[in-house]
């Protein structure tokens, strides 16, 4: 149960800036990588698991029957791939969460964290980008809102290099430019 309630908590979360979250917390780069297939989330994941690890951090994802149970019981809650990237043994420190969700199913998404250590989170992040774009050349980049807040899918238009929110989601997201 406190899976499915962690699963609904972080899906629901991409998209809220309500809430006020510690400044490690904040999100400071975010991407959309197509990963269609299971054998592609598994080399996107073994991607990341070298870079985590050789930065001292480690991934925990969830694993497909998991992910399975976790749609049946939560539908808005599908998803292919949910993971982070940890600093730390206990799991407190999270450098970057992973996830697709119903609405963009095989389009994950990697948002990262400015970290308790912005140095070492940084480090970190430029690397894992850096293999990112290497193996996954198409991988777009996500606005990341005044609030801190990823906009839902349906709240995106494509560009070229990647997403910005739609004129009429704006006012929402407090977002006052929309060209570009």
């Amino acid at each position: 149960m406190k899976w499915l309630l962690l699963q609904l908590a972080s899906a629901m979360c991409v998209a809220c800036g309500v809430a006020q979250q510690p400044e490690s917390a904040k999100t400071v780069a975010a991407f959309e990588i197509s990963l269609p297939t299971k054998d592609e989330r598994d080399e996107f994941l073994a991607v990341l698991r070298r870079e985590a690890e050789a930065e001292g951090l480690h991934v925990d994802a969830a694993d497909e029957q998991r992910l399975i149970q976790t749609g049946r019981d939560i539908p808005a809650a599908k998803m292919t791939l949910h993971a982070a990237v940890w600093r730390g043994t206990d799991d407190n420190e999270s450098e970057a969460v992973i996830m697709d969700q119903a609405d963009h199913l095989g389009r994950v998404w990697i948002m990262f964290s400015k970290g308790e250590d912005p140095r070492l989170a940084s480090q970190f992040r430029e690397k894992a980008v850096r293999a990112i774009f290497a193996r996954w050349p198409d991988t777009l980049i996500l606005p990341i809102m005044p609030t801190g807040a990823i906009p839902l899918h349906g709240d995106l238009v494509r560009t070229p290099k990647g997403y910005k929110v739609t004129t009429s989601a704006a006012a929402k997201y407090e977002v006052t430019d929309t060209k570009s």
